[in-house]
């Protein structure tokens, strides 16, 4: 008798979890008790460890680039942790907390190969050149005073917060990479694709909505929210995280807003500035609040 509830109950579960969750690409359930991970997901998990990184291909997967960007967030998490790993290390080395602070800023260039710095200067160029000639001017090689001027702001501002927060900076350094990565969601999801005189690979082509793209990060969003809260020793600990929150999630949804206004929407550059411009913003914010 009790076996014959417990497999009805085992019966209904697997059906109302295939009902809710067969329209995202993450897990599935079929006739057995086993998530099955798709493998067109493994493979673009692999395509976006290889594209937004300059980290080695991971072996048994073949590469698809299809869908990354949803990992991309989840990634900023990684490169994150390793930056505060090298912080660590090169304190418990007896560096000094400045000169630490740079090689952690110069190893997040690096981890991403200058992906989104590179971006940043290009975007930046394009706004300050006249509206007919901004594509032209973000896809010209030669990198701009504005451009410049960019780089060397916004790298000091992320030297500046990464000192300031020295021992919270494990606290605060990966989530402000995620949220930096999650806007560029809000960004494909609310602009068009632009380029100028050629066609490369557009996030929007193979793009099946906000709802299905983001499904990874809100998962690792709400780990995130419950660790912070576990590890609140007092009301102010907890006013300090929903405030940093809520500032997080208006940055990431007002940054994208911002751009694609002012560039009539997206490319990999403006994805790249708008991940470095959220990211910014929020370690400085972190680093007041701390």
């Amino acid at each position: 008798m009790l076996w014959d509830v417990i497999s009805k109950l085992n019966t209904i579960f697997i059906n109302l979890y295939f009902k809710l969750f067969s329209k995202f690409t993450l897990l599935l359930i079929k006739d057995i008790n086993l998530f099955v991970i798709r493998k067109n997901l493994l493979n673009n998990f692999a395509g976006a460890w290889i594209f937004y990184t300059i980290f080695p291909e991971l072996p048994f997967l073949k590469p698809r680039f299809k869908n990354i960007a949803q990992f991309s967030p989840a990634l900023g998490l990684v490169i994150g942790l390793i930056q505060c790993l090298i912080f660590e290390l090169l304190i418990i080395s007896s560096w000094s907390p400045i000169s630490s602070a740079i090689i952690c800023l110069v190893s997040g260039y690096i981890l991403t190969g200058g992906l989104h710095i590179d971006g940043l200067m290009d975007t930046f160029d394009g706004i300050y050149a006249k509206k007919k000639k901004r594509l032209k001017a973000m896809k010209d090689s030669r990198v701009g005073s504005f451009g410049v001027l960019a780089l060397i702001t916004f790298s000091l501002i992320q030297l500046a917060s990464i000192i300031e927060l020295k021992n919270n900076l494990i606290f605060s350094l990966p989530i402000c990479l995620f949220w930096g990565r999650f806007s560029t969601l809000i960004y494909i999801e609310k602009f068009k694709y632009i380029s100028y005189k050629s066609k490369t690979l557009s996030h929007k082509k193979y793009w099946r909505g906000l709802k299905q793209e983001a499904i990874i990060s809100i998962l690792f969003l709400v780990i995130i929210i419950i660790l912070n809260f576990l590890i609140s020793n007092s009301y102010k600990d907890i006013i300090k995280n929903v405030s940093l929150l809520f500032i997080s999630i208006v940055c990431s949804f007002q940054i994208p807003q911002i751009l694609g206004k002012k560039l009539g929407g997206f490319n990999g550059d403006s994805c790249g500035a708008c991940i470095i411009i959220c990211e910014t913003i929020l370690l400085l914010t972190h680093a007041i609040f701390h």
